[in-house]
């Protein structure tokens, strides 16, 4: 007998976690004034450019003095541009707990091959990250997309740190609250919180890494798109809207149309608690049934952007195959595209919860992962 499918359906089945979901009010007659055709150092460009940046210093609250720029090459550019401009000058403290702060220590280890250490946890935990030696440059994720393990604050943070520290902030922007004064590098994509396009990243940078850029050298040479000085004085025009290579216009468009959406549904405030209500609708869905659960050990540290579940249920032999199964039948109903878990992380699924995804899509999918799930343990 066939079991009953839900009744309702989600209006937009879109929870991959990167690139995400546009801004519920999207439409492409929107992006109608984008210069097209015309030079982004152009008047027209270099003010589209330069409200891209000061739009999103307003809405995520970065102090006056943090330069911010748009860069090449996604989050991975602008993290990678951070790495091989500023690290060197003492000891690197590297931290992982999922596969992208993973792949931020093989550059240090293999590529870069300074001095180095290496804090790693297991996926669903995070670093005790009040052990580290903040004397020392510090690499971390804030929230681990693959992982769905976020920092729960950065009270662990001194103030009077000797070294930077660098962080990694592609799936946090814009869903959690950034204590500015612990960061010295954030870095994160257009195509993560907001649903922009992807292939251009946000460097933001404290005075205290400037003062690193302007008196140390790296030891090794730096390709022109990684540089951010010349001769010994930050390059000022990167971060007023003068990008180091060309950058899409109508790219630029779409991602000033979702920082406008932003400040429409309450600035950071709003799409914090927008991401908030999104996981909670899942996390009380696990908690109602014992086949499913979090990632994520610590309640304290579940994310609220890359929400990731693994399945529990005793009756289930090969945990990936299962996995995939029932991604599969969600996305051949259309009503969850994209949430399989990550190829590095645990067998299970990610459901991306950040502000651009409604709440009651979220609520009208669960039901058909219940029908899923019941549907895979049937066919045995």
């Amino acid at each position: 007998m066939a079991m009953t499918q839900p009744a309702t359906r989600p209006a937009n089945p879109r929870f991959s976690s990167g690139p995400c979901a546009k801004p519920p009010t999207h439409n492409l007659t929107a992006l109608a004034d984008a210069p097209l055709g015309r030079s982004h150092r152009a008047a027209v460009g270099k003010a589209k450019l330069k409200q891209a940046i000061e739009d999103t210093r307003d809405i995520l609250g970065v102090p006056a003095d943090y330069r911010i720029g748009i860069v090449p090459a996604s989050d991975t550019g602008a993290y990678e541009m951070a790495m091989w401009s500023l690290l060197g000058e003492r000891h690197a403290d590297m931290v992982a707990w999922e596969s992208f702060g993973a792949g931020w220590v093989t550059d240090v280890a293999k590529q870069l091959k300074i001095e180095h250490t290496v804090h790693t946890a297991a996926y669903g935990e995070i670093v005790d990250m009040a052990a580290l030696n903040y004397d020392n440059d510090v690499c971390f994720t804030w929230n681990g997309t693959t992982s769905g393990v976020r920092m729960a604050n950065g009270d662990a943070i001194p103030a009077d740190r000797a070294g930077l520290t660098l962080c990694d902030a592609t799936s946090a922007a814009f869903a959690m609250d950034l204590p500015w004064d612990k960061l010295d590098v954030t870095t994160f994509s257009w195509q993560k919180v907001l649903g922009g396009e992807a292939a251009h990243g946000m460097l933001i940078l404290s005075p205290r890494a400037v003062e690193r850029l302007e008196n140390y050298t790296p030891a090794w040479p730096l390709p022109k798109i990684f540089r951010l000085t010349k001769g010994g004085k930050l390059i000022e025009g990167i971060f007023v809207g003068e990008t180091i290579n060309t950058p899409s216009m109508l790219a630029v468009e779409d991602y000033l149309f979702s920082l406008n959406w932003a400040r429409n549904v309450g600035g950071l405030k709003g799409l914090i608690a927008r991401a908030d209500a999104n996981a909670q609708a899942i996390w009380d869905f696990c908690d109602a049934h014992d086949w499913i659960d979090n990632l994520a050990v610590d309640p304290a540290t579940r994310s609220t952007t890359s929400v990731c579940l693994k399945f529990t249920d005793d009756r289930i032999t090969d945990g990936a195959a299962f996995a995939k199964a029932v991604a599969k039948r969600l996305a051949d109903e259309n009503v969850a595209l994209d949430i399989g878990a990550y190829r590095d992380a645990p067998p299970g699924l990610r459901i991306w919860c950040g502000g651009t995804v409604e709440t009651s899509d979220i609520q009208a999918m669960l039901p058909w992962l219940a029908h899923a799930f019941e549907a895979e343990i049937a066919a045995g």
